[in-house]
């Protein structure tokens, strides 16, 4: 019989498989990013407004700090537009290979935003990911496109990811997720009535798969992950998590490549700079982990 502690790390790792899924949806779906990421936003909006009626999760929130939660919204809405078209545009491989490349902007992010000294350690590996992502580069040049949008992605996802850290120290996940998604389709709707061709009826032309993949993003890939993490992270070390994540990446590669063998297999170059970009990744997490451990004993 399997102990609370080990399944919840095996639950962690399904948590980190739907993540990397999340990516082969994003190539199965054929709607273009824009309208991708809407539907995601909304349809997500919903299934967490239940879940907070059913839980009776207080959100209520001072105007002021509703407005930064917004901004943050705006931001991930970004970060999966960006991530999604950097899919449509290359593929899977690419999108998360750059992805992988948002730990180093992570680490220049939090000094200002924490106002905490650089660490020595993480600049060197800031220096090894743009290695990887030049040799990466080298084999891939037609993909420059996707790579672009990959960074971008991975940029904005570390920055929602720094501001989220601030948030939870006075709200709740759920809250601010909830008005995270709530503004984030108010934000991609201005965007679509403003500069997309509007709500025509081709907006809400979609196939039968395209809906059964975006409810399967919406659902399992977005609110049931987010719920669930918030639950395992009660069991598990914060920087066990984040450790464990990295590996999503790396489950979508492999995923990409059982699915799609002919658009993801790459060049020998790509796998040489994804393994630099990846190592790096996780050895920053190990390292941290290890002070982390360290704080706690002392």
């Amino acid at each position: 019989m399997l102990n609370d502690k080990v399944k919840n790390y095996l639950h962690l790792h399904l948590l980190v498989f739907i993540a990397g899924f999340t990516a082969i949806l994003g190539k199965l779906i054929t709607i273009e990013a824009v309208s991708l990421v809407w539907y995601r936003m909304l349809i997500a909006s919903i299934l967490m407004f239940i879940y907070i009626k059913i839980a009776k999760i207080n959100i209520k929130v001072a105007p002021k700090e509703l407005y930064k939660l917004a901004g943050a919204g705006v931001v991930i809405a970004l970060h999966w537009i960006t991530f999604f078209g950097a899919i449509n545009v290359s593929n899977v491989s690419i999108a998360l290979a750059m992805f992988s490349t948002g730990a180093f902007f992570a680490s220049l992010l939090e000094p200002l935003i924490y106002k905490r000294k650089v660490i020595w350690y993480e600049i060197i590996f800031g220096c090894l990911v743009i290695m990887g992502v030049y040799i990466l580069m080298q084999g891939e040049i037609r993909y420059v496109n996707g790579i672009v949008l990959g960074i971008l992605s991975a940029f904005l996802s570390s920055l929602f990811a720094v501001l989220n850290g601030k948030f939870l120290e006075s709200h709740s996940a759920t809250k601010i997720s909830f008005y995270e998604f709530l503004s984030g389709v108010l934000f991609i709707s201005l965007f679509i009535y403003f500069f997309g061709n509007g709500f025509t009826a081709n907006h809400f032309n979609i196939s039968m798969s395209d809906w059964s993949y975006l409810i399967i993003l919406a659902s399992v890939c977005t609110a049931y992950a987010f719920i669930a993490s918030v639950h395992v992270m009660r069991y598990i070390s914060p920087y066990t998590v984040v450790l464990t994540y990295n590996l999503e990446p790396i489950y979508g590669i492999i995923l990409a490549l059982m699915l799609f063998p002919d658009s993801e297999k790459m060049s020998t170059s790509f796998y040489f700079g994804a393994a630099i970009i990846l190592g790096t990744v996780l050895l920053n997490g190990i390292i941290k982990n290890i002070k982390y451990i360290k704080r706690k004993r002392s």
